[in-house]
């Protein structure tokens, strides 16, 4: 498998679809007063928790020799946050005694699906963690009636070919694997360890969300555990409130999910595979490019594209050799529309550069094309901040020469995964659906650009201090008077300040009166929690 750091060494970023969630209001004052809390539970109430959870359940608290793994989030920038006790659910019915036992001692429960990706710190909590891992049950009901036929050039789809269920503590990586074995297509993201929880609720991009839609927009049916321990199942004909606001208002704001139905699909036939690179001396010509064929491909469904500029290194020289310019993704179609399609990208660049790119281009099986399309969100240490482009909005030569420039300014770090921007293309099933129609409001973007940095664990606190002091710039200098209007909620910043429009636009009204009704004493709540 090429792994991330393999493609951040040619210059994309990879992506992260965050999960859930919870700290009250700011940060170190709330973990002070949970603490505090936690500390007056008596040994018989931890008892009477442990009590009350299935015999596939587990309670860990610090002193156990479990804890420590299950406690560091991935993102290792809140590894300092230590939960009070953790919970490994098993059932629905833990999540509900999980969630009783913590309001009764006041505590707050916030559920963990993945390993704690969230950039924001939004997955951990010095209260009770809900640790979903365990949860990991998936279970297809293909359609009794024969499912219609959809033909995009040498691909033969099954329209609404079945349901697949699935446990709140699957993983992008437990579901790829039903591509390769069964022929089964839900669209996911592209990390496998990222929780397809934490991906759906916040919308849900990859490779193939252009020809199928969102994550969200697959999803027919979930499982929730509410604030006052009733269990929702929300669908179109049940709790449609609370449905609309779980395809895309993000995660741990009206309750703790444990299942997900997702419609899938079957299909016959080959992908087209491409993975560009070139040296930063071609940033022009290739950014330029690529925007125009995403501009001018919005409406085709068939083509998926993810492009950024990246670099990695400790000094100034490798930060300088190691920058970039990278292209990646697929096409649901022959290979000579695909090369038609990027003919104007594999012209660019030295002759070694368009001879290796157009040796990158090639036909391989859907499943294929997941292995090659899959990699790992960054490690260690990390922090991003994102825009929602349209077609008024994509980057001109000033905006990425300044960004080629802050790059290289890049301060640097031990994490191999370096600092960069990548950008998702949007369009096709995307944008054919209203964009109040579900929580996701980001209906008529072009791309998702997301920008980041990141250090290791034993890097310095001034090198911390430098990254995030970067970031800040680089984000600056692409979007010098103002940042566009929308953000995407599965890459949280917390220091965002006006996340209310930009995560949720006009949905973000309705979103608060879902949240009233569904959670009306605010038991799950963090600084971008809805309504807080």
């Amino acid at each position: 498998m090429i792994n991330r750091r393999d493609v951040l060494r040619t210059g994309t970023l990879g992506a992260l679809g965050a999960g859930a969630v919870a700290m009250t209001a700011p940060p170190d004052a709330a973990a002070a007063a949970v603490t505090e809390t936690a500390e007056r539970v008596s040994r018989q109430d931890w008892k009477r928790l442990a009590a009350s959870l299935s015999p596939g359940a587990t309670l860990y608290r610090p002193a156990n020799s479990g804890y420590p793994p299950l406690a560091i989030p991935f993102n290792h920038r809140y590894a300092g946050t230590h939960p009070a006790a953790i919970v490994t659910c098993a059932t629905t019915k833990d999540v509900c005694s999980a969630i009783h036992w913590a309001r009764t001692v006041g505590l707050p429960a916030v559920p963990r699906s993945g390993l704690g990706h969230n950039y924001a710190g939004y997955s951990t909590t010095t209260g009770l963690l809900l640790n979903m891992s365990r949860m990991r049950n998936i279970v297809t009901t293909p359609r009794r009636s024969a499912a219609r036929s959809r033909a995009y050039g040498p691909i033969k789809v099954a329209h609404g070919a079945g349901t697949v269920t699935v446990g709140a503590g699957v993983t992008n990586g437990d579901l790829h694997p039903l591509l390769e074995d069964q022929g089964i297509f839900v669209p996911t993201g592209r990390c496998p360890s990222v929780g397809v929880a934490g991906l759906v609720l916040g919308g849900g991009i990859g490779f193939s969300d252009k020809m199928f839609g969102l994550t969200c927009d697959r999803l027919v049916a979930t499982t929730v555990v509410l604030a006052d321990g009733r269990v929702a199942r929300a669908s179109e004909d049940s709790e449609p409130d609370l449905f609309w606001g779980c395809r895309g208002g993000a995660g741990n704001n009206f309750g703790v999910h444990t299942s997900f139905t997702f419609q899938y699909e079957r299909f016959q036939g080959d992908v087209g595979f491409y993975r560009l690179s070139w040296s930063l001396d071609s940033v022009l010509r290739v950014m330029a490019t690529a925007q125009r064929i995403a501009l001018e491909t919005s409406d085709n469904k068939r083509f998926h594209l993810r492009l950024g500029i990246g670099t990695h290194g400790r000094t100034r020289d490798q930060i300088r050799t190691n920058a970039g310019v990278n292209a990646i993704g697929q096409y649901y179609g022959t290979l000579d529309e695909l090369q038609a399609i990027l003919a104007p990208l594999l012209a660019i660049g030295t002759p070694q550069e368009r001879a290796r790119n157009c040796a990158a281009v090639r036909e391989v099986t859907p499943a294929e094309a997941s292995t090659l399309l899959s990699a790992t969100t960054p490690v260690e240490k990390f922090a991003a901040k994102s825009a929602v482009l349209n077609s008024r909005t994509l980057l001109t030569d000033q905006q990425v020469s300044a960004a080629a420039e802050q790059l290289l300014d890049w301060p640097g770090s031990s994490n191999p995964d370096g600092a960069g921007f990548a950008m998702f293309a949007l369009g096709g099933e995307i944008n054919r659906v209203p964009r109040r129609a579900t929580a996701f409001v980001h209906r008529n973007g072009l791309f998702i650009l997301a920008a980041e940095t990141s250090w290791a664990d034993y890097d310095s606190p001034e090198v911390a201090a430098a990254n995030l002091h970067w970031l800040h710039d680089f984000y600056d200098a692409i979007f010098p008077e103002a940042p566009p209007e929308h953000s995407y909620q599965n890459f949280p910043d917390p220091k965002l300040r006006d996340w209310r429009e930009a995560y949720y636009g006009v949905n973000y009204p309705r979103l608060v009166r879902v949240k009233r009704k569904y959670d009306p004493t605010g038991f799950f709540r963090y600084p971008q929690a809805i309504g807080s």
